[in-house]
């Protein structure tokens, strides 16, 4: 009679084991090899590559230097956007969806709520490294809320991917790895400071705008800073609202730099490398009424405009203000649009941008001249010359008691909001994601309390007199003759950032989870489809592996939500979960 070995036992078992587990040993370490060689061959991003990208890649949020949003890639088309196909999915943080997907050499650089970055592998998804913050708990549902509203949040340059953070930190990652390299705090987030933009690279430096200025606690106001791309350490400091002393000073009526508040950076600028200057929208005052704030009748400097800063010293070189005296919370923080257009039959170099009150300025990018308006969305706050560009405020609306509501076009949310315009510089036509919205508005008493917003102002959210039950909104603008193209409209909000491309499309979203490709030449659907979420954030193009994909965010929509409740409520509203959607051709069509 044999004994029972259970050493002989073990060591067959064991065999066994080794033989089942080994291949699964080796691919797992051949997989980590090929990921380890994906990242060790992406090149280094040079100052001359950011200011002539590569069509394959998207290296910062608008796709170049001038804000444009505008793609080269023309493998997707008009004649067979339709067959597209879903490609691959990524989870992304919860939170809300606002983040623009960067892409360099068949590499996904990817954002997430809550200052999560990540890198993918651009054909498949995979994961190659990821970056987590562990974000400090703060006081205040609102300040909570703006740890949850991380907006493109990153940028590339050479081998390093730059965060902006949500408690005031600009971080260096190695792009190859998501190590840091260095973590500079630039302001106090106890305070209510935070970034909610993302950065701009400029000759070397990281530029970064700070905001959370709506709070009771952030007394003097946001600035913008720029510091060493190479160490972290600070190069100057810009603040968005004036200093006692300083020019601009006389527009706050005396109001001690205590009570002077607001200027927040909300966005990312543009930077235009021939002049050497940086271009940034700056946010109203708060509180946003000056019945609330106590400054009387002001221009409360530099509220409510575009600052043209000198990227090496961060001197304003000129500033132009769209709304003096804001009474309604009604920014224009949003993008700069750097585009060469003729007016009157000859050529300026220009910045086009829009506040919430949906007008479209263009401004020389030189000297900050005016160059024209026009209005887009209903609007009954201000009106502009067309021929001088003086704006004449509609003073019946201004709030005269506390508790006391006026009918105010735009709302606080726009008209025009954060998604981003497109344009395209071959038809130039400037496309514009808007929304015709108005609001009942009254400025309110409010303790100041710490880690809440202190704007001090309520509104209920009402359709504009010409929407028709219409919410959502994109209209094509020829800069050359200033008309429009061509208008788009439905009942959902509008809710991400648009797309142009070669390829003849504009891409975005709404509030119905609908992904949507508009013919640029006729605002005609051409594509639709349906996704887990509201688009939001920005969509892209980029190359990777020899194939054009499309990546589409899609995510919870802080404003969108409130909207589709309030007026819209037959849409339903999905839960707080995002996702990166990324389409492709099939092979056979991708030529």
């Amino acid at each position: 009679m044999k004994r029972f070995s259970s050493l002989g036992v073990m060591a067959r078992c064991g065999a066994s084991l080794l033989a089942l587990t080994l291949p699964a040993i080796l691919a797992q370490g051949t997989a980590a090899l090929a990921q380890s060689n994906r990242l060790a061959l992406v090149a280094p991003i040079s100052d001359a590559a950011l200011e002539h990208p590569e069509p394959g890649d998207w290296l910062m949020r608008r796709g170049n230097y001038a804000g444009w949003g505008y793609s080269k890639l023309d493998r997707i088309r008009v004649d067979n956007v339709a067959e597209l196909r879903l490609a691959w999915a990524w989870t992304m943080e919860p939170g809300y969806q606002q983040e623009a997907p960067l892409a360099h050499d068949g590499i996904l650089f990817l954002g997430n709520p809550r200052n999560v970055v990540q890198a993918l592998d651009g054909r498949t998804g995979e994961l190659l490294w990821q970056y987590r913050r562990q974000l400090p708990p703060v006081e205040g549902r609102y300040h909570q809320d703006l740890f949850d509203r991380q907006r493109a949040s990153i940028a590339l340059y050479e081998d390093k991917v730059f965060l902006t953070t949500a408690d005031a930190h600009v971080i260096a990652l190695d792009s190859r790895t998501g190590q840091v390299a260095w973590d500079t705090a630039v302001a106090d987030y106890h305070q209510g400071y935070t970034f909610t933009g993302g950065p701009l690279v400029a000759k070397g430096k990281i530029i970064a705008g700070i905001s959370g200025c709506t709070m009771p606690t952030t007394a003097g106001g946001c600035f913008i800073v720029a510091l060493d791309a190479h160490n972290g350490r600070e190069l100057w400091r810009t603040h968005t609202i004036a200093q006692p002393g300083s020019p601009g000073d006389e527009t706050w009526n005396g109001l001690p730099l205590a009570r002077r508040n607001g200027g927040s950076a909300w966005n990312t600028g543009s930077y235009d490398p021939p002049s050497n200057l940086v271009f940034w929208g700056v946010d109203g005052p708060t509180p946003h009424s000056q019945i609330a704030r106590g400054t009387g009748n002001g221009a409360v400097l530099y509220t409510e405009s575009t600052l043209a800063l000198d990227a090496d010293t961060g001197t304003i070189k000129w500033y132009h203000q769209f709304l003096p005296d804001d009474n309604w919370n009604l920014d224009h923080t949003f993008e700069q649009v750097l585009a060469n257009v003729a007016v009157n039959g000859a050529p300026r170099e220009a910045l086009l941008t829009l506040g919430k009150p949906g007008i479209l300025w263009a401004l020389d990018r030189r000297s900050g001249a005016f160059l024209w308006a026009r209005e887009t969305t209903y609007n009954n706050v201000e009106h502009v010359d067309p021929a001088t560009g003086k704006i004449n405020v509609n003073t019946s609306l201004i709030p005269q008691q506390l508790e006391q509501t006026v009918f105010v076009c735009p709302s606080m949310y726009g008209g025009k909001l954060w998604m981003a315009s497109a344009y395209d510089p071959v038809a130039k036509t400037l496309f514009l994601p808007l929304n015709n919205l108005c609001m009942d508005y009254k400025a309110v008493a409010q303790d100041a309390l710490i880690g809440e917003d202190y704007g001090r102002g309520r509104m209920q959210f009402r359709f504009s007199p010409d929407s028709n039950g219409k919410v959502g909104r994109v209209e094509a603008v020829d800069l050359a003759s200033q008309h429009t193209v061509w208008t788009h409209e439905r009942r959902p909000f509008w809710s991400s950032s648009l797309l142009v491309t070669a390829g003849g499309l504009v891409i975005g979203g709404d509030a119905n989870r609908r992904v949507v490709a508009l013919e640029a030449r006729s605002g005609r659907v051409v594509w639709e489809r349906a996704l887990s979420n509201q688009p939001g954030g920005f969509p892209m193009t980029y190359m990777a592996g020899g194939k054009q994909f499309l990546a589409i965010p899609a995510g919870y929509s802080l404003i969108g939500n409130r909207v589709t409740s309030s007026l819209t409520p037959e849409i339903p509203v999905p839960a707080r979960g995002s996702t990166l959607w990324v389409f492709a051709l099939p092979d056979a069509k991708q030529q």
